[in-house]
């Protein structure tokens, strides 16, 4: 599966006019077109910002897809006041799942209507990866999942740069860096929190990430 973690700074107070609009108009749409909705998500450290990720099967995939959603009538009917809520929608890692790593265990669709946020918390963290054969990703499999798990964690996720040309290049993607990116779901949001010191690996960035209402991924 190839991944798109997207992070968009929004302006002051506009970011559940987002994902309001996101989860009424583009969870269906952008599935009917071949995409994976993943998850939409609330940083819970920065009021401005919308984290969200979708998955396809491969890159050609993704081309297709892409193009299916933002030449078509969706996104071209509400585009504007999606636009309106961004500062930033560039901030995108592409990525693989890693090999013989965890991959995504995600709910059933959750029905076009719900409200609140969802259940749970998510961890994430953005590690880089200095080389080719960077002992991280097996360091991560070995000693993270199992320790995660031990903290409470229902589901964990591993993920790396997936080096390919970008197939959509209307949608820039960050280039030129090599990451490790994990999601661990919790089922309850205390637990997340005691979790997070579990790990002095120096990382780019940890997410604390509170689940919309239709996210798939969650505690």
């Amino acid at each position: 599966m190839i991944v798109e973690l997207r992070q968009y700074a929004l302006h002051p107070g506009r970011r559940d006019d987002l994902i309001d609009l996101f989860e009424r108009e583009f969870v269906e749409s952008q599935e009917a077109v071949g995409m994976t909705l993943i998850g939409q998500f609330r940083d819970l450290d920065d009021p401005d910002r919308f984290v969200w990720l979708r998955g396809f099967p491969n890159m050609e995939e993704r081309r297709r897809s892409l193009e299916a959603f933002y030449f078509g009538l969706v996104w071209q009917a509400h585009r504007a006041a999606a636009n309106e809520t961004m500062i930033d929608s560039d901030n995108v890692l592409l990525l693989k799942l890693l090999e013989d790593g965890p991959g995504f265990q995600l709910s059933e669709p959750v029905p076009t209507g719900a409200a609140g946020p969802g259940p749970g918390q998510v961890l994430a963290g953005v590690h880089t990866l200095t080389r080719s054969d960077d002992p991280l990703p097996d360091r991560f499999r070995q000693i993270a999942v199992p320790a995660l798990h031990e903290a409470g964690a229902v589901s964990i996720s591993a993920l790396v740069t997936e080096t390919a040309a970008n197939t959509f290049p209307q949608l820039p993607v960050r280039e030129g860096e090599q990451v490790l990116v994990w999601l661990a779901a919790f089922a309850d949001p205390a637990t997340a929190d005691a979790a997070q010191g579990l790990f002095p690996e120096q990382s780019i960035q940890r997410l604390r990430l509170e689940p919309a209402a239709r996210s798939r991924l969650h505690g």
